[in-house]
């Protein structure tokens, strides 16, 4: 089995890591062969394996602004996933993108640290996206606060539906270890 993947060519360094330890890494971890073309930004990914699905979770992660410790933990837990939201979609012109990028980030990063804090998961935002690394639960939690940022809801409600969402979760895995 083979897989195909386009990757912004300032991620590939990243990718490759240094005297190509991460590529090693990965190869390794996912029981893939990485075939990593610099000049056209290609990785091409082949395994008779199932590791290939989360070898591609993880070089999409790396691709999307992860550092490779943070995407190494989709092979780590195979209920960790990558969610990856194009809010050029939301968005009608270049300004209203920025705008609406500024308002994820936050001022100094708030909110994404904010996101991260809250909901246990890993978000980067990286180009056009918001990326997760998480749990379903996690990513179901911070896909709905970019919804409400990219909507306009005040920062102030996003991080009060955080608030709740965390408390909800502590006590739903409360009630789980019962």
């Amino acid at each position: 089995m083979k897989e195909y993947l386009k990757i912004p060519k300032d991620r590939i360094g990243v990718i490759i890591g240094t005297h190509g330890s991460t590529k090693a890494e990965i190869e390794e971890k996912g029981e893939v062969m990485l075939d990593i073309d610099s000049v056209e930004g290609t990785v091409s990914i082949e395994s008779d394996s199932l590791g290939i699905l989360k070898t591609t979770e993880v070089v999409q992660a790396i691709a999307r602004g992860f550092s490779p410790e943070k995407a190494f933990r989709i092979f780590e837990d195979e209920q960790i996933t990558l969610d990856i939201i194009d809010v050029s979609k939301v968005a009608d012109t270049p300004k209203e993108l920025k705008r609406i990028m500024g308002r994820v980030i936050g001022k100094d990063g708030r909110t994404r640290e904010a996101l991260e804090n809250l909901t246990g998961a890993n978000v980067s935002i990286y180009g056009k996206t918001v990326s997760t690394i998480g749990y379903v639960d996690q990513i179901q939690t911070v896909r709905k606060a970019i919804e409400m940022l990219t909507d306009g809801a005040p920062h102030a409600s996003v991080y009060s539906f955080l608030e709740r969402r965390r408390q909800e979760l502590k006590r739903s895995q409360m009630d789980y270890i019962e």
